[in-house]
Order: C-alpha cells, then sequence, then structure tokens
C-alpha cells in the first residue's frame, strides 16, 4: 500500500498524505448514516422540533440549528465522562467494514507492523459551517479543534505504544471547509507539548509556531496519517456545507491503548488470524457491555493536564 518512499517521508516528517484508502468502503458508510439519522430525524420532527428536511448534509444543518443532539448518537465511541446505560453511539456494520478495510490496515502494517489492534479512541467528526456556530461551542466533534498531539489524550500508561492515527475523509476536506493542519516537526520532540484541558485539551498558541503550520487537504476516501506526538489542529468550516470525517487509531496489539476501560479489538494479524474480529455484531455488543459496565462506575479521569498550570491561564 505504501511504498518505501511514502514510509521515509512519514518517518522523517511526522504525517502522511494517502489519496483514494477507503474510497470503495464510502457509498455503504453514507448509507447507512443517513439510515441512522432519518430514525433520529423521525423522534425529532414528532417532537415537533424540526420540519421535513431532504438530504443528509441539510439535515445535519437543521439540527445543529434547533438543537438536537445528533453527535453523540452517530458517533463510533462513548463519552469520556459520564456514562448513562441509554447514552447512544454508533456500531453499524458498514463503519466497521470500514475500520477493517483491507487497504487501510495494508497502511497501518507498513508502519506499525502486522500485528494490528483497533484502538478505542476514535470518532466522527460532522461539522455545520462555522456561521451557525452558537456563542460557547467548543466541543471539538461539532467545531474547530485546537492543537494538540494524540498522545497527549491518552493516559500516560500509553506512552510507549507503537500508535498512529489515521484522519478518513468522508467529503473532500479543504482549506476552506476545514481541512487538518500539522505542525511540522512537533513528532520529533523527545517530550510532549503543555496542554489544557479546557475549553478542549489543547496546546495554548504560545508554543505553536505558525511558520511551522502546513494544512493538508484530501480528497473523499484518502487519509491522513500521523504520528502521535504530531500536533495538529483543524480549521473551522467557512462553506456553507458539512465537513465529515472519522478519525481512527491503531496500535501494536498487546500494548496499552491509553484507553483502558474501552473494548479494543484484532483488527489484523498474520501470526494469529483465527484472532482478528470479522463480526459487526460482536463489536456492537463490546460497546453494549462496556456501557453497561461504566454506568455503574465511578467517572474515570482521562486526561493528565491541570487547568491551573501557568500555561493554562
Amino acid at each position: 500500500m505504501l511504498s518505501q518512499d511514502q514510509i521515509k517521508l512519514f518517518k522523517a516528517q511526522g504525517f502522511l498524505v494517502v489519496e483514494d484508502v477507503v474510497t470503495t468502503a464510502l457509498p455503504a458508510v453514507r448509507q447507512e448514516y443517513e439510515a441512522a439519522l432519518d430514525t433520529l430525524w423521525q423522534q425529532w420532527r414528532a417532537a415537533g422540533r424540526v420540519q421535513d428536511t431532504p438530504g443528509f448534509e441539510n439535515r445535519i444543518i437543521a439540527a445543529y440549528r434547533a438543537g438536537c443532539e445528533y453527535f453523540q448518537p452517530l458517533d463510533i465511541s462513548l463519552p469520556t465522562r459520564e456514562v448513562a446505560t441509554d447514552v447512544p453511539m454508533h456500531t453499524g456494520p458498514a463503519t466497521f467494514e470500514m475500520m477493517r478495510h483491507p487497504r487501510l490496515l495494508d497502511l497501518v502494517e507498513a508502519l506499525i507492523g502486522p500485528e494490528i489492534t483497533s484502538n478505542p479512541i476514535q470518532h466522527v467528526r460532522i461539522k455545520p459551517p462555522a456561521t451557525d456556530m452558537r456563542d460557547g461551542e467548543h466541543r471539538a466533534h461539532i467545531t474547530k479543534t485546537l492543537w494538540h498531539q494524540d498522545r497527549g489524550v491518552t493516559q500516560e500508561i500509553a506512552d510507549d505504544t507503537n500508535m498512529i492515527t489515521v484522519w478518513i475523509a468522508v467529503n473532500d476536506a479543504t482549506v476552506q471547509n476545514g481541512c487538518l493542519q500539522v505542525l511540522k516537526g512537533s513528532h520529533s520532540r523527545d517530550d510532549l507539548l503543555p496542554h489544557c484541558p479546557l475549553p478542549q485539551v489543547g496546546i495554548p498558541d504560545e508554543f505553536i509556531s505558525q511558520a511551522d503550520v502546513e494544512p493538508l487537504p484530501v480528497k473523499a476516501g484518502g487519509v491522513v496519517v500521523f504520528h502521535p506526538m504530531c500536533a495538529h489542529n483543524s480549521l473551522e468550516n467557512h462553506t456553507s456545507g458539512i465537513r465529515w470525517s472519522f478519525d481512527l487509531r491503531y496500535n501494536v496489539t498487546g500494548q496499552p491503548t491509553g484507553r483502558p476501560q474501552f473494548p479494543e479489538w484484532i483488527a489484523r494479524s498474520r501470526a494469529h488470524p483465527e484472532t482478528e474480529l470479522r463480526d459487526p455484531a460482536q463489536w456492537a455488543k463490546m460497546w453494549d457491555e462496556t456501557r453497561r459496565r461504566l454506568s455503574h462506575q465511578p467517572v474515570t479521569e482521562f486526561y493528565r493536564w491541570d487547568q491551573n498550570a501557568p500555561y493554562c491561564a
């Protein structure tokens, strides 16, 4: 999947844009999400919160304007705070198949080896236009994402884990609609940059050199792959449509994921292929069991940062 030149480039710069990786999986994913949103839409419409609106994109924008919560029901993870017994999430089979798409796993294998675990730190991000953002909207899955390093949003137990992030564009990601940016050279640091936990977990601007910032547009079906120490953020969506992406992580099997409360699963194993998870119903069951377990436990602190640090003032 990756050439030797691409592998060398990833190691040198800590990120890589690769076009046409999961393109064949996207029609089924879009259809699955349209059906999931339609179910939500009928509930909101029955409650008088929305009116007839055709099209997935138009419905996302209308739902945000109406204050209807679409993010968590469409996300592929549980919340990192309190987990209720009825908190929704999306565990559809088309999304599961995208996560184990052969071309995607070939790419991951080229960078971390053939024993691959799907890391549970994963999300969908469906972002309405910036002009629709309410005052005080800071959710990273809805508005722009602040500068951060992915190692900085895991627990310390995963600091030595061999892990990469694969960011998937479901529609074309452009500078105008809020593509990712990276801080060149940040992956080669020995230590994490300081982060603050609010309003999102993010690196204060004083630690970001704008001269080293590079935007990474990518077409639908393409991906951005980056090292866990590569600092990145996303721009605001300054178009009239949505910007839709998934971010997935994969790590070497047997190493800590950084979120032990959530389920991990083996996406590929050359040594023991019989251990690979191939059943989307089993994936959904793992999350259902996790929801039930966490609903009876105290809230776990997922982050290591202190809001009272001097750089957070």
